[in-house]
């Protein structure tokens, strides 16, 4: 996908904001686009339970929202990320007994299908819960920006913008998440 492309996705999901006022079937189409990966990222911190709700919260907070939403910011998806790593850290506690039980079981609830488990169980089985246990252990600040990163494949300016911080901050920030992760899994954390 070319930058323009990127671009032309950004001006489109700012105009479907605005057009959703007039006519809010267009708002679909902003669901359709963006509740796949959100619902990944929020699987993957709650479980795939608390990521239907949060994903169906996301929209409804952001469809009431929308006519304060600034079709000039042009791209939406910091705007939904925000919303829905608010929606997470309501369930702060969900995710660290999720990410407790990983630890002890290394059975990750948030992968789609039986095949995938097991590959993914695998490959993962002797981290997984070292892993778990690392993220269980970081300050919430520092672990939402990594798994924003990680997880929700965002740039740093989109999860300062998400977060409400600065990008120097979410850069020092995940520099700490980082090697707390790799020294809790040994050195071995791959970037």
């Amino acid at each position: 996908m070319g930058s323009s492309e990127v671009l032309g996705d950004e001006r489109d999901d700012a105009l479907l904001v605005a057009r959703s006022l007039e006519d809010p079937r267009c708002f679909g189409d902003l669901f359709r686009r963006h509740a796949p990966p959100l619902h990944r990222y929020a699987a993957r911190r709650l479980g795939s339970d608390l990521a239907d709700d949060i994903v169906a919260e996301t929209f409804h907070t952001a469809f009431r929202a929308r006519s304060a939403y600034d079709p000039a910011r042009g791209d939406v998806r910091p705007w939904l990320w925000r919303i829905t790593t608010n929606l997470i850290r309501r369930h702060y506690r969900s995710e660290l007994r999720m990410l407790r039980a990983l630890a002890r079981t290394g059975v990750d609830p948030a992968l789609e299908s039986h095949a995938d488990r097991v590959a993914e169980q695998v490959s993962a089985a002797a981290e997984s819960p070292r892993l778990a246990s690392a993220l269980a252990g970081l300050r919430k600040g520092d672990r939402d920006v990594l798994l924003l990163t990680a997880w929700g494949e965002l740039s740093y300016q989109q999860v300062a913008d998400v977060l409400g911080i600065p990008v120097g901050t979410v850069r020092s920030r995940l520099n700490r998440a980082r090697t707390k992760v790799r020294d809790a899994l040994g050195g071995t954390a791959d970037e």
